[in-house]
């Protein structure tokens, strides 16, 4: 009879849970990007880093992905709630353990529980007790499954997290190579601006010292002369702390940066397209805050769960007996069975404040989820408008440099044939210095544009990462 109640209890329990079911929510999403580019399509699922044609930067980011400390303290956090989920998921089984005792008595002659001196019986007695006991709670609302899905969804939403903290370590180690290689060429051309005035001064000193130059001149020529070497250290500083930087990435203590392919010889990747869905696939910000979402709306149900009855089943088995010889024989085995019910009477609205708070984070989450789906939107939007317009700038400033070159050669030419001062040479070769650092930078930012696109779209690239963080410190070339 008694298992014929409990296969009932057990019945009834699995069908029947409060709370609401998870739904995902409609999204709104564009239908088309501002540019697109359908023969890279699939471009978005590769490890794009290796398009750049570097094998160096391959290397920087294997090493980033296996020692960055962000990396690491993601994974402990995924182990973390990893213990959670099954610290919740123990409350489906019943909970059982073990007590015991082995001593020995002496009973009071004085009381006259003892047998007197004299009689030759032992006043003094074994006593051993060992149990088993078991406790379960019956999941008749769902509190348990409730809890237990929301544990899953919080372990699925740390490793969305983590597969985040890896897809933007890749980029950050990109973008930080991508512009140190960038101020690499403007210290040189800074360097090289330095070394051409230098030589245009001392020549100016010994035209000034021969009273062919001016004193204005030669003043000119000394100031453009240390507007150049002003630049120098200025880059010489930007690199030191990028290289500082990119070593944090790196998971390495500050220090040098070893160098590959210039910024004028590294590949520019191709421009991924991908359609919204794609989008909402692949980026685990959102996958993550959609998890999010799922364990707020299943705590509901535990918090609903609350104003119900609570039914446990406890139970023991075990021996007890006065004389330790006898402690294992069949008089001595005692049990016990119990179905202990608590039922909330008057909490003063405790439950149904708990309810509410519930009701209300769930609400911050889903507008939370859909927030991160339009800035997602946003992000690939002004990744691929960024990319397009600085390939633009990039285009006009080399044509200004061109121009600029040819500037400088004639005016050059017209002071060395006597028709101009000098004057005209400092001002070309001043506008073709700093057009040169300008297209530098603006090289550097389409680089930087091309690695935002594909941090923006997500991508099964991520998976390429990921295999990469779990190979082993050896497997790295």
């Amino acid at each position: 009879m008694r298992k014929i109640v409990i296969l009932m209890i057990l019945a009834a329990a699995s069908g029947c849970m409060v709370g609401p079911n998870y739904k995902r929510p409609a999204v709104e999403a564009p239908q088309t990007w501002r540019f697109e580019d359908a023969e890279a399509r699939g471009a978005a699922n590769t490890a794009w880093w290796q398009q750049f044609n570097d094998p160096v930067l391959d290397e920087l980011i294997r090493t980033a992905l296996r020692e960055n400390k962000d990396v690491k303290i993601a994974a402990a956090r995924v182990q973390q709630f990893l213990g959670q989920y099954g610290t919740t998921r123990a409350a489906f089984f019943p909970q059982v353990g073990a007590a015991g005792s082995v001593g020995q008595q002496r009973a009071s002659q004085l009381s006259g529980a003892a047998p007197l001196e004299g009689t030759g019986v032992d006043p003094t007695y074994g006593v051993g007790e060992l149990y088993l006991n078991a406790s379960w709670e019956i999941d008749f609302w769902g509190k348990v499954r409730r809890s237990s899905e929301a544990a899953q969804a919080n372990l699925l939403a740390s490793e969305e997290a983590r597969r985040g903290v890896l897809m933007s370590l890749v980029s950050a180690v990109a973008n930080s190579y991508v512009n140190l290689r960038s101020l690499d060429k403007q210290l040189e051309i800074s360097r090289q601006t330095a070394v051409s005035r230098e030589k245009s001064y001392q020549i100016f000193k010994l035209r000034f010292e021969g009273g062919v130059a001016s004193q204005l001149e030669l003043t000119q020529m000394k100031s453009e002369y240390e507007e150049a070497l002003a630049r120098i250290p200025v880059y010489e500083k930007s690199v030191a702390q990028q290289e500082n930087a990119l070593s944090v990435l790196l998971g390495h203590n500050p220090g040098a940066i070893r160098r590959g392919k210039s910024i004028d010889e590294l590949a520019f990747p191709a421009v991924p397209a991908g359609l919204p869905s794609e989008l909402l696939a692949n980026r685990p910000d959102i996958r993550g805050a959609e998890q999010d979402l799922v364990a707020a709306n299943a705590n509901i149900g535990v918090a609903k769960s609350k104003y119900f009855p609570s039914i446990s089943l406890t139970g023991f088995f075990g021996v007890a007996s006065a004389d330790l010889s006898t402690l294992f024989t069949a008089p001595a085995q005692t049990w016990g069975f119990a179905a202990p019910v608590t039922v909330p009477i008057f909490t003063a609205g405790a439950i149904s404040g708990q309810v509410k708070a519930a009701e209300a984070y769930r609400e911050q989450l889903l507008l939370r989820y859909q927030q991160s789906i339009q800035n997602a939107f946003r992000e690939v939007d002004d990744a691929l408008v960024d990319q397009k317009w600085s390939r633009e700038q990039f285009a006009a400033q080399g044509r200004q440099v061109e121009a600029l070159l040819e500037y400088a050669h004639i005016a050059r030419l017209r002071f060395d044939e006597g028709y101009t001062s000098y004057l005209e040479v400092v001002d070309a070769e001043r506008s073709l210095f700093n057009a040169q650092l300008s297209s530098a930078q603006t090289q550097g930012a389409i680089f930087q544009s091309l690695v935002n696109i594909y941090k923006a779209m997500g991508g099964g690239w991520g998976v390429e990462a990921e295999k990469i963080a779990a190979e082993p410190p050896q497997a790295a070339k």
